[in-house]
């Protein structure tokens, strides 16, 4: 994101903040609408809405590191999730994790240099029987080996 286009974001969030500024619980609907402006919540963001809102910074930090709806780094194009629910975990998921990290060159929560992908793990993705699961975006891959993972990465290359 350029500085322009990083500044009208931010002009953006001035009209959001100033919509809910005397909102009761007003920091959630501010905070969601910066992650959907942004990607992210930037620090700079932050220091925005606290000013805006009148409410501490460590307040808004404590939020949105609470929720994991909330990030403070932005994300690669493309979200990797990785189920660690019991059926994936049984049927190997651990195997395919690593095997992600390994070709991506990073840990879960990090992104990778070129910013196309963003790996995390979840709980549960409620497919199952198709363990063990990872999901691209939206996309759902499921009875996943570790061989399996180049192939699946170009598709988003």
């Amino acid at each position: 994101m350029n500085e322009l286009d990083f500044k009208e974001k931010l002009e953006k969030l001035d009209n959001v903040i100033k919509e809910f500024k005397h909102v009761q619980g007003g920091l959630m609907p501010v905070l969601h609408e910066t992650q959907e402006l942004f990607g992210y919540i930037p620090e700079e963001a932050q220091r925005k809405i606290s000013e805006g809102l009148n409410v501490p910074l460590a307040e808004i930090y404590g939020v949105a590191t609470f929720f994991s709806r909330f990030t403070l780094e932005p994300k690669g194009e493309h979200t990797i999730s990785v189920c660690l629910g019991t059926a994936c975990y049984v049927q190997g998921i651990q195997k395919v994790y690593d095997r992600l990290k390994k070709e991506l060159d990073i840990q879960p929560g990090e992104t990778t240099l070129d910013k196309k992908f963003t790996l995390i793990d979840t709980r549960c993705v409620g497919c199952c029987g198709l363990a063990p699961v990872i999901t691209i975006d939206e996309e759902v891959y499921g009875k996943v080996k570790p061989e399996d993972v180049p192939d699946i990465l170009a598709k988003y290359q």
